[in-house]
């Protein structure tokens, strides 16, 4: 078993870098999640007897790289969903994209409509039936030849919703196929990244600030500055 890279642990959390391809909780394909392979890792680690506990406060796509945070207690968990409930979470993300935005910054607000069965969201300008309001902010903060590197704060949590938004001003992310990049990623990836979180500790009550290291990959380190 891989060890995961571990960013931030206390009694109470415990955040990953997450890498391209995990899954974080366990789905249709049979893969096993990484809820349960740090539930192993922890309880090897430890010297526990069984599994240790962990709940998912949130999720990451699995083709996303980056912040993956779980809860160790059934306290953190709770107090957890609450926080991503009402909004004290803010999280950033990086996304690497080929056609440079309409402005170099700005907050895009869509309507997003999800398809179960395509495992797709659909974005329009105005509310339709079914549909969910979805903001982010994002900022040019990069730029190579071919690639422009995008700051996005999240503003609501909607399924795909990064990846959707900026597919529906032409903008879709490097290697992002379903949302209409040309050509895949040689890991199956796509080049988004949860770089950072930010939210007040919903036991100790202080700060906690993570960041996670971008991808070992070249265009990941030309625009971290590897």
């Amino acid at each position: 078993m891989q060890a995961p890279e571990i960013l931030y642990e206390d009694n109470h959390l415990i955040i990953l870098n997450k890498r391209v391809g995990d899954i974080i909780q366990g789905d249709k394909t049979g893969d096993k999640p990484l809820s349960e392979i740090l539930a192993e890792y922890i309880a090897k680690r430890d010297s526990k007897p069984g599994d240790a506990f962990i709940g998912v406060p949130h999720r990451l796509d699995r083709p996303v790289s980056g912040i993956a945070l779980f809860a160790k207690t059934s306290k953190g968990l709770e107090r957890m969903n609450e926080l991503f409930r009402n909004g004290s979470v803010h999280k950033i993300y990086w996304a690497i994209v080929a056609k440079m935005p309409p402005e170099e910054e700005g907050e895009l607000v869509h309507y997003l409509t999800r398809n179960e069965k395509q495992n797709k969201s659909y974005a329009k300008s105005k509310p339709s039936l079914g549909s969910k309001e979805a903001k982010l902010r994002y900022k040019l903060v990069g730029a190579s030849d071919n690639y422009f590197l995008l700051e996005i704060e999240l503003l609501t949590g909607r399924h795909h919703q990064i990846r959707c938004q900026l597919a529906a001003i032409g903008c879709p992310i490097k290697g992002d196929l379903k949302y209409g990049a040309p050509r895949s990623n040689p890991d199956g990836g796509i080049s988004l990244h949860a770089k950072s979180i930010r939210f007040v500790h919903p036991v100790k009550k202080s700060e906690v600030f993570v960041e996670a290291p971008v991808p070992d990959e070249s265009l990941w380190d030309y625009f971290a500055g590897r």
